[in-house]
């Protein structure tokens, strides 16, 4: 079968699609699990934190589904990276799936009783189906950027070496609360948007503390990117085009080599930028009481700092630190040529769909959630 597209070009268009997918889950699901790290903060009253719930309930379990496509992809697209991270990262993956699963459980069982105490046993619950996974996929994310502790035999069969708790060293605790503190920011930018009254105004005293943490987070991630003993780079000639084994790419740990792209590609530098500006735009936004803004500005920090991420450490998707000659990159981590073009073909094909469905879901429950509509509809959550 002749393809069209050179192996190198389907590889970029590949990564960069897992890119977006991560993107579009912080930006919907995000908004989500910020909320719902504010619920018991921002809603003094059960009609308050109806309020709360109801802001993200018709849309909550469509916004997962950003979740799945990203497993899914790196199932498909990068089966070395899903077979390393999936069953290295177990006990954490394990841990965000138990805090998840209590968000649907606690949308269900808060409302099956009046009791204030049940409800407000939920409402924690919720609370920790929030945060928990937005600590979590920080510290993850702040585990990448150091290397993981996994190694490649010969037959390329992966073996982790690493413990839970060893994932929560300085580095990744900074990243894991920078991932805090721009969702609970975006969740902010969502309640002021869909919420109304003390609701708002509490949202955003506390989405003004979450933007300027994640300003400060994301500087001080960034002096550990520069300065920290951490990057990699590969050594020699690499074929894009070449086949997907690890063993045949050199790669050695270079404190720094973050940045390098950065200076060869000077484009670049408008992630961190928008990274930066994104808080910046939502301080503004509260400010000045314009929940369009703050949305606006949460949502960019969630592209802005994401993409910073990725951009730096192109093309590599998952270093080793323990043998760097095992790390994964975008040149030889893929799957075949032919998977990866049927792949796109059919990504060509759905996700318009999937993007088109969910705009009109957004159109459809467009407006705010107030204390009258809940008075009159007691079945909402």
């Amino acid at each position: 079968m002749s393809i069209p597209l050179d192996y190198e070009i389907l590889r970029l268009i590949w990564w960069a699609l897992l890119g977006v997918l991560l993107i579009g889950f912080a930006l919907t699901d995000g908004f989500d699990l910020g909320t719902a790290a504010l619920l018991p903060f921002v809603g003094r009253t059960d009609e308050e934190r109806r309020m709360v719930i109801n802001t993200v309930g018709p849309t909550w379990e469509g916004n997962q589904v950003w979740f799945i496509l990203g497993g899914g992809a790196i199932f498909a697209a990068w089966p070395f990276v899903y077979a390393v991270s999936f069953s290295g990262f177990y006990l954490a993956m394990f841990l965000v799936l138990s805090a998840l699963i209590l968000r649907p459980v606690g949308f269900k069982y808060r409302s099956k009783r009046p009791d204030a105490a049940w409800r407000s046993r939920w409402d924690w619950a919720l609370f920790v189906g929030g945060f928990v996974p937005a600590l979590v996929f920080g510290v993850a994310v702040g585990n990448v950027l150091l290397g993981a502790p996994f190694r490649l035999d010969s037959d390329l069969r992966s073996f982790y070496e690493g413990t839970l708790l060893g994932l929560f060293t300085p580095f990744s605790l900074v990243a894991g609360l920078l991932s805090v503190a721009m969702l609970v920011l975006h969740g902010a930018g969502w309640l002021s948007l869909k919420a109304e009254g003390k609701v708002v105004e509490r949202a955003q005293r506390f989405g003004t503390v979450a933007a300027i943490l994640a300003i400060l987070l994301f500087a001080v991630g960034g002096a550990f990117v520069a300065y920290g003993d951490m990057g990699y780079r590969l050594v020699g000639s690499v074929d894009p085009n070449g086949p997907s084994n690890p063993h045949l790419v050199q790669t050695v740990k270079a404190p720094g080599a973050w940045l390098s792209n950065y200076g060869a590609h000077p484009w670049m530098l408008l992630a961190p930028v928008l990274g930066f500006l994104g808080p910046v735009l939502a301080l503004i936004g509260i400010r000045g009481r314009n929940g369009t803004l703050v949305f606006a500005g949460s949502s960019i920090a969630n592209v802005g700092i994401i993409a910073t991420v990725g951009l730096s450490m192109f093309p590599f998707i998952l270093p080793s630190a323990i043998d760097p000659a095992s790390s994964l990159t975008a040149w030889n981590a893929s799957s075949s040529h032919l998977t990866l073009f049927i792949m796109l073909v059919c990504t060509l094909v759905f996700l318009p769909i999937v993007l088109a469905y969910t705009a009109w879901v957004y159109k459809v429950m467009f407006g705010r959630v107030s204390g009258e509509e809940l008075r009159l509809n007691p079945d909402l959550y």
